[in-house]
């Protein structure tokens, strides 16, 4: 009895990698299709949202190596972009004046539907499993069943029913799943060698053999054809995918007729070898591809390696820089993959350098955080001292205080951005209570001014009117003086006019007096520019000035009258003496009725001052 045996052939098996061609072997190797093009997604380039899209549209996916794939990287990946919302987060909050301590950072709606689309299909990833390793048990329970069969029919006597039996067998093994990859090997060995065994000892049933090599054969041309139909299929994964389930059935099929073995296996074999060549040209082109995103990337990498060296201690540059980092980092995002090799690299070096970058930016922030603080405290020490003066009485020297609490506080840096606004309401309000006090004590004062000048003026009006009519006296200039001066402050812009205006009256009204001496007029006239002084700002120095002026005067007055006098006794021996001494002895009266003059004058000066 002639020896067959099975056709052992393992899944084609494709590698983004390289291409890894069906070895030319007469003996049917075992070559393994796997449709893996979703292990070559580049997840460092997706954004959070395009997860999530990715996620939805692995809910519909029946292949669960391909769900456990993208569930294992997703997660990682999708965690990194998490964490960086929630630092970029952080880092807008600290900008705005908010404290690390009071942050929370709440999910938004792309993670609450990452995570729930995650839970369901790591649900149905952990299900499946938990069935195909029941499924896996059941089907090893029933392959032992069915080896323990096929042993004793092939260790039975022969008899009719016997290759039916056999028959039997082979197609519940065919139809029985998977098994642990642990009992695979042992089974398959197991099973093939029973087989063997049951052909070599039924020489009595060689013809149904032929007969079923023959049907085996049939079977085996029909996949040969769907094989050479896979070159018309545009999507290699589809191909791919379809040639694995090919040589899963060509596999299970038994042997054929001998002299037909070689030529179906080449045949078949020529067919998966083209889909093998479409397979590399498409890999050799994602290859370039992928190069060309490498250097691209490597590019970037570059670049952003620049921002982790920049200081500054301006708010405007860090932020200028930031925009310039997330415009690369959108630029990295849209490059796409590299290869497999190079992408825990390339991605360490990027996202190395972008991190270096913003944890140089924190710590700017957190020094400035510490500076804005200390501004607060300052600022609230001028509000406590702006709130101890803001009911003073004491006008001038509060004024001038608060002045320079204002120049202190503009001195000062800012303070916490959340509580600028509210320090400096309560410093404003301080400082506006005690001007708007001072203010509506200005604007009464104001009133009153003007009804001052009011009296002033009417105060003129009646030394005019007495001097017209010559009816006045120095009892009356002295009472409408003492009016005069007992009135109040008048308006700054009117004093000078008033003043003016009120010693033309009191001239006028002195000129129209009659039976007053030249002395007690110019006393009198004395009085009164020694009264307008006492309200000048700069009186007392003016006083002074005149007094020194004065007391310069008297001292050459007396020089004179000492020289007059000397005089006197030398021209009183001259041959005209009496002449000569009547001049002299006038010079001498006048110059001390003068000199007593200004010495009441000076006197006068002095019970001023």
């Amino acid at each position: 009895m002639e020896q067959e045996q099975e056709l052992q052939a393992g899944p084609l098996e494709m590698v983004v990698a390289g291409s890894a061609k069906a070895p030319a072997a007469s003996h049917e190797p075992e070559v393994e299709v796997e449709a893996d093009e979703w292990k070559s997604i580049d997840f460092a380039a997706m954004a959070k949202k395009d997860f999530v899209t990715l996620l939805k549209e692995l809910t519909k996916e029946t292949d669960v190596r391909k769900i456990d794939f993208v569930l294992k990287e997703s997660r990682h990946h999708f965690d990194e972009l998490r964490d960086r919302s929630r630092a970029e987060a952080l880092l807008r909050f600290q900008a705005e004046g908010g404290l690390a301590d009071d942050f929370d950072y709440r999910p938004d709606d792309v993670d609450i539907a990452f995570d729930a689309t995650y839970r369901l299909l790591r649900d149905k990833r952990n299900q499946f499993f938990k069935n195909q390793e029941l499924q896996r048990a059941e089907n090893l329970y029933k392959k032992q069943q069915l080896l323990e069969q096929l042993r004793h029919l092939v260790d039975g006597e022969d008899s009719g029913s016997s290759f039916n039996a056999f028959k039997n067998i082979q197609q519940e093994w065919k139809a029985t799943g998977p098994v642990g990859p642990a009992y695979a090997r042992e089974l398959w060995a197991s099973y093939h060698a029973l087989v063997d065994r049951f052909y070599d000892h039924r020489n009595i049933y060689f013809e149904l053999k032929e007969l079923d090599r023959k049907k085996n054969l049939v079977a085996k041309i029909e996949l040969c054809e769907r094989a050479e139909q896979l070159a018309k299929i545009d999507s290699i994964r589809e191909a791919v995918k379809e040639l694995n389930e090919l040589h899963e059935e060509f596999r299970h099929i038994g042997p054929v007729p001998a002299e037909d073995k070689e030529a179906l296996w080449t045949r078949f074999k020529a067919a998966s070898d083209g889909v093998y060549a479409r397979r590399d040209a498409h890999v050799e082109e994602l290859q370039k591809q992928l190069g060309a995103n490498l250097q691209a990337k490597e590019q970037v990498v570059t670049e952003v390696a620049a921002f982790t060296t920049f200081q500054s201690d301006r708010i405007k540059d860090w932020n200028q820089k930031t925009q310039e980092i997330l415009a690369l980092q959108k630029k990295w995002e849209s490059i796409g993959a590299v290869p497999r090799a190079k992408t825990k690299d390339i991605n360490r070096k990027f996202w190395a350098a972008f991190k270096s970058f913003f944890n140089n930016k924190s710590g700017f922030f957190k020094k400035l955080d510490s500076e804005r603080d200390a501004n607060l405290k300052s600022k609230q020490a001028l509000v406590d001292r702006a709130r101890q003066l803001q009911d003073s009485q004491d006008w001038e020297s509060t004024s001038n205080e608060l002045k320079q609490l204002q120049v202190q506080w503009k001195e000062i840096g800012p303070v916490p951005e959340k509580l600028r606004e509210k320090i400096y309401q309560e410093f404003k309000e301080a400082c506006d209570k005690f001007f708007g006090q001072r203010r509506g004590l200005k604007e009464q004062e104001a009133a009153s001014f003007e009804e001052n000048l009011k009296r002033k003026q009417e105060i003129c009006e009646q030394l005019a009117k007495h001097a017209v009519e010559k009816s006045g006296s120095l009892d009356r200039l002295h009472e409408l003086q003492a009016q005069f001066n007992e009135i109040g402050f008048v308006p700054r812009k009117s004093m000078a006019e008033i003043r003016q205006r009120y010693n033309q009256a009191v001239e006028q009204f002195m000129n129209s007096l009659e039976g007053v001496s030249e002395k007690d007029k110019q006393k009198f006239r004395l009085e009164v520019e020694l009264d307008g002084l006492r309200g000048d700002p700069q009186g007392g120095r003016k006083l002074q000035h005149k007094e020194q002026h004065l007391r310069k005067r008297i001292s050459k007055a007396e020089n004179d009258l000492a020289t007059l006098r000397n005089n006197l006794e030398f021209f009183g021996r001259s041959k005209n003496a009496d002449k000569v001494r009547a001049e002299f002895s006038e010079k001498i009266r006048l110059a001390s009725e003068e000199l007593d003059a200004m010495r009441a004058e000076l006197k006068i000066l002095r019970s001023v001052g």
